[in-house]
């Protein structure tokens, strides 16, 4: 009698290398994902930095708020949000930019 296929123990040996290999790329492709996400916060908060700056020297203050910065004929069209992230509200002259609660728990600040 000769039988082609796979026995059982053959196919649960693939299955575990599978799972194994699965459970290697999961941490790596978060952490991929993660540094995504702070490039991506730290480049809107360089953006909102130069608007920031370019109202300051327009206007002549010292402070201004994220609503004169962002949106439809401002300094910057629309801000995209990543991971649930939250900008200052306002922006003062020579403050460093913090940028908080990145998917929840990350923070970064842009000194400009």
């Amino acid at each position: 009698m000769n039988t082609k296929g796979f026995t059982l123990v053959e196919v649960m040996v693939v299955v575990v290398i599978i799972g194994l290999l699965a459970a290697l790329a999961v941490p790596a492709l978060q952490r991929v994902r993660a540094s995504s996400q702070d490039n991506t916060v730290l480049n809107n908060a360089r953006q909102l930095g130069a608007a920031a700056d370019q109202y300051f020297l327009e206007q002549g203050v010292s402070t201004v708020a994220i609503a004169s910065l962002v949106g439809p004929g401002s300094y910057i069209r629309s801000l995209s949000t990543v991971a649930n992230e939250s900008y200052p509200l306002v922006y003062t002259q020579s403050v460093p930019i913090t940028v908080s609660g990145i998917a929840g728990n990350r923070t970064i600040t842009y000194s400009h």
